[in-house]
């Protein structure tokens, strides 16, 4: 009873010191440039966006009815675009955890996250995205999202980005999140695979059919995630190339319906030498979304992998079969004027290689002191594996 008593005094101390006093003027970049509140982007709070955000970054991250020279140097060379002002942000995310993995472990991890954003317009049809992380769960992460956009090609309203980017970001963007926890299933790969739906490079197609609201995507990929490059500067491990495919269907103002397909190779070794493994993943999604108010969104992946090998005893298996998903419900009560909101997310992750196999329920809570910064309270259950329980307290800012 002492000992409980205790740790309850030491979590209500700290939760208080984790609290971040943080002026009311410190806005994103994008805000701070058009002089606009992020709820104009977000609801209710960032990172999470709604239909006039992905509008926004759609459109390369510009306002297009508030575009003026004003926002660019006049040098005299109408070929020469520098901003005035480089759009420059900053999040930083700090949180106080508790195991319950048999341990009883507090544990301090503040930042948890801290990265440097930027993004806006090159011209009228190039714009440009990146992040780096100075601070990723204690290590340097260095950079994830950076591309550039090419908006309406030759006319032809297809938007091109090349850089390195989210396979998944069509699906589900996990940097909108508002868990802590992330979304499993795009992280899933069996075995010695290095191809998951996390982040890659390569080039992304997409066009909008307005008329319709139907949405196209194509992606072609290097397949091996963004690690360092190989001798002669080839950041790709052999010399297949996948590809990624999305349709997207609104139904009405409240529903989409989508679909995607991914195919593609990579080549892997065991101590027999090198082989060529045949990757397929393809499911579903679902999103239904009542003002911003309260929306579900849901995910189903199916994969096989032809071959691979355990990289613990290096045995081969052949067809492997995975599959997984997730759940997710945000209610927001006033919807972008809200100062609560509530997220339940449920991931889960089935396959024939065991050590993937992952279930797991998180609830997460958010109060905002100001838009641009937020206390959270998260927990999440683990029911597969090292069943453990991880309890979150914390705060989220962006300035």
């Amino acid at each position: 009873m002492k000992n409980t008593c205790i740790r309850t005094s030491v979590f209500s101390i700290i939760f208080l010191l984790l609290i971040p006093h943080i002026p009311a003027y410190t806005i994103p970049a994008f805000a701070r440039k058009y002089q606009i509140s992020c709820q104009v982007c977000h609801a209710p709070a960032m990172p999470r966006l709604k239909a006039f955000g992905d509008e926004f970054a759609g459109n390369g991250f510009r306002l297009t009815e508030y575009e003026s020279p004003r926002y660019f140097i006049q040098a005299g060379d109408d070929r020469l675009s520098l901003l005035r002002e480089l759009p420059v942000a900053i999040r930083m995310d700090g949180h106080l955890t508790y195991n319950f993995n048999n341990e009883g472990s507090q544990d301090f991890a503040a930042p948890f996250l801290l990265k440097l954003i930027s993004g806006g317009e090159i011209s009228d049809k190039i714009s440009y995205y990146f992040y780096f992380f100075f601070s990723e769960r204690g290590s340097i992460a260095g950079i994830e999202d950076a591309f550039l956009t090419f908006s309406d090609v030759l006319g032809t309203g297809v938007n091109l980005s090349i850089g390195q980017f989210a396979v998944s970001d069509p699906l589900f963007k996990g940097e909108l999140r508002y868990t802590v926890e992330p979304y499993k299933i795009y992280a899933a790969a069996p075995g010695s695979s290095t191809t998951d739906l996390k982040y890659d490079r390569g080039i992304i197609l997409e066009k909008d059919i307005a008329k319709t609201g139907t949405t196209l995507v194509a992606q072609v990929l290097n397949g091996n995630g963004i690690g360092d490059s190989r001798p002669g500067y080839l950041f790709d491990k052999d010399k297949y190339k996948n590809v990624m495919m999305k349709l997207n269907q609104s139904v009405g103002d409240m529903f989409s319906v989508g679909f995607f397909g991914y195919f593609g190779k990579e080549q892997l070794a065991d101590t027999l030498g090198p082989f060529t493994s045949k990757i397929r993943m393809y499911g579903p999604d679902i999103v239904f979304n009542y003002e911003d108010k309260f929306a579900v969104s849901l995910q189903y992946v199916r994969r096989t992998d032809s071959e691979v090998f355990r990289e613990s005893d290096g045995s081969k298996m052949k067809d492997v079969f995975t599959q997984g998903g997730l759940a997710e419900v945000i209610f927001s009560p006033k919807g972008d004027m809200s100062k609560w909101y509530l997220t339940g997310l449920f991931n889960w992750i089935d396959s024939d290689y065991d050590e993937i196999d992952y279930t797991a329920a998180t609830l997460h809570a958010g109060y905002l002191l100001r838009r641009n910064l937020r206390l959270v309270g998260e927990y999440t259950y683990r029911f597969t594996g090292n069943k453990y329980g991880l309890l979150n307290f914390g705060f989220v800012s962006a300035f």
